[in-house]
């Protein structure tokens, strides 16, 4: 009966029946996802019911997700959406004129996924882009643009994806995505910090949250609603499908697994709101339903296929993690950070990643997620400092990680990595702290779109950062994104930088360009 209980739930393997009261308790008040979604009524709208656009996500080679969230109040409780469940029509084609209609259907927006709509398109050729729409009442979505996958034996030539993470609402614009789409890529990984849940006006220079500090599905849910509605990030949700997971930011601020960052709260209290977040979370994702959450707890690492050239694999280092060494601080790689029993990825997600990295034929094996896996000591004077909430944090599992790269032979491993606001290119090794031992996979560290204003393209120090970490060969703490080509033989990674984003009009250019060659995995300028 509570093998599928959170962890939070027991004590030394027992269950804590005045926790699980207490949790039991608290949920009672968040929809549950399975209810009836009852007799469709005919409505129609003031205002454009789809405020906050379209999207596509996770495509595999026959089938992608398709996504609405119906709101014509996007910035009020409810969304100014009726008590009633509405009806909404989608159609998937091959021309963005909609005369060669490939697949069509209809299905029901209901308040207990807050009125959003995950279709999942299938029947669809592999390696094709096509377009889609919905239709609620006599309201026409926005037309997005999405494509499918090769299929898992096929030999594609070239894959173009960008990577991306971090955008603070308040701290700047989501101007680099109006570049980004230029960029034309097949596919968008963001790691993560997706929203951020602080209060109005905390660290804002741009443009306000709205409300408090969020903590109810209400809260998430409108939070999510005032990113969405920002037109550069709706014009790249609708130009090729994405591939999310999170990090902190979509929860609070530095939590692991049930444990706050903030004191005084229980455990307990943290699942409600973990269930809240994870819930609006799923709501406004184009996410399959195999990631529908049950509570506080919901599947989101995954993997996919381009074909033969790439194995896709997103990471979740939040949900399962054990609590950051240290007080969460930065200090020297010590017992507590080498502790052997601390863990990232958890349990069950090691072994399927382990699993999964083992049995790939892949040429490039990408793993995306959310924290800096190299070993950097950020303290250019004085004693070394690792950040505890990253992987030097968890130094036992990142060894198991690499070794098994390197032990099983997998296949070019390049780790992406987005949450700390600045651009690395990093290679990876058993131990980052000695240059002399040879290199295992490779780390391409995305900045921030927006979070942290503009931040400063001088950096002091960098010449002895580096000089402390071999392992390092680029480093910016600009705003941006990178964009990456994968080929058979190469994979090339294009630092991307945007002049300002606290104003419109920045403009976003390539920083540096690097490369690793398959077999290789060394990183070189292009």
């Amino acid at each position: 009966m509570f093998e599928q209980l959170p962890s939070a739930l027991q004590h030394e393997g027992h269950l804590s029946r005045r926790l699980f009261l207490t949790y039991a308790a608290s949920l009672s008040a968040i929809p549950l996802l399975g209810q009836t979604a009852g007799t469709p009524i005919k409505v129609s709208f003031s205002s454009t019911p789809f405020s906050m656009g379209v999207a596509s996500g996770d495509p595999d080679h026959k089938s992608v997700i398709l996504w609405t969230r119906l709101g014509p109040k996007p910035l009020e409780p409810g969304g100014g959406m009726p008590d009633h469940p509405v009806e909404v029509r989608w159609e998937v084609a091959t021309d963005d004129s909609f005369k060669k209609i490939i697949t069509s259907g209809k299905t029901t927006a209901t308040s207990a996924l807050g009125f959003s709509v995950h279709i999942e398109a299938q029947g669809l050729k592999p390696d094709h882009w096509y377009y889609y729409r919905f239709q609620a009442g006599d309201a026409t979505s926005p037309i997005g643009r999405t494509r499918t996958m090769p299929t898992p034996d096929a030999s594609p030539e070239k894959l173009r994806f960008a990577v991306t993470s971090c955008q603070h609402w308040e701290q700047g614009l989501f101007t680099a995505y109006q570049q980004m789409a230029q960029d034309q890529p097949d596919l968008v990984f963001h790691l993560g910090d997706y929203i951020y849940e602080y209060a109005s006006g905390r660290g804002g220079k741009v443009r306000r949250h709205l409300g408090p500090e969020i903590e109810t599905l209400e809260q998430y849910r409108l939070r999510y609603s005032q990113y969405k509605t920002d037109p550069d990030l709706q014009a790249m949700h609708a130009t090729c499908p994405w591939f999310l997971t999170w990090d902190d930011h979509e929860v609070d601020n530095n939590y692991s697994s049930d444990i706050s960052e903030q004191s005084g709260i229980t455990p307990a209290q943290l699942l409600v709101r973990r269930a809240n977040a994870y819930q609006a979370y799923y709501e406004m994702m184009p996410l399959r339903s195999t990631s529908l959450p049950k509570g506080p707890n919901m599947q989101l690492y995954r993997k996919g296929n381009f074909g033969k050239l790439a194995k896709l694999f997103v990471l979740d280092t939040r949900q399962y993690r054990t609590n950051q060494p240290n007080n969460d601080g930065k200090d020297p790689l010590n017992e507590a950070a080498l502790n052997p029993r601390n863990t990232l990825l958890g349990k069950q997600q090691r072994k399927w990643l382990f699993s999964s990295l083992k049995s790939s034929s892949a040429t490039w094996n990408i793993l995306a997620q959310q924290v800096m896996m190299a070993l950097v000591n950020r303290n250019t004077r004085g004693e070394a400092a690792y950040s505890m909430d990253q992987w030097p944090g968890y130094a036992a599992e990142r060894q198991k990680l690499l070794e098994h790269i390197r032990d099983h032979k997998i296949s070019n491993a390049v780790v992406l990595t987005g949450d700390i606001h600045s651009h690395w290119a990093n290679e990876l090794r058993i131990d980052d702290l000695k240059g002399d031992l040879p290199t295992v996979a490779t780390e391409f560290v995305a900045t921030s779109l927006a979070s942290g204003g503009n931040g400063n393209p001088k950096i002091n120090d960098l010449e002895t950062l580096q000089a402390k970490n071999p392992c390092n060969k680029f480093h910016n703490r600009e705003r941006g994104y990178i964009m990456c080509d994968v080929t058979p033989k190469t994979y090339t990674a294009d630092f991307k930088t945007i002049t300002d984003v606290l104003k419109p009009g920045g403009v976003t250019s390539s920083r540096a360009k690097f490369v690793v060659e398959a077999g290789r995995p060394l990183i070189h300028p292009a």
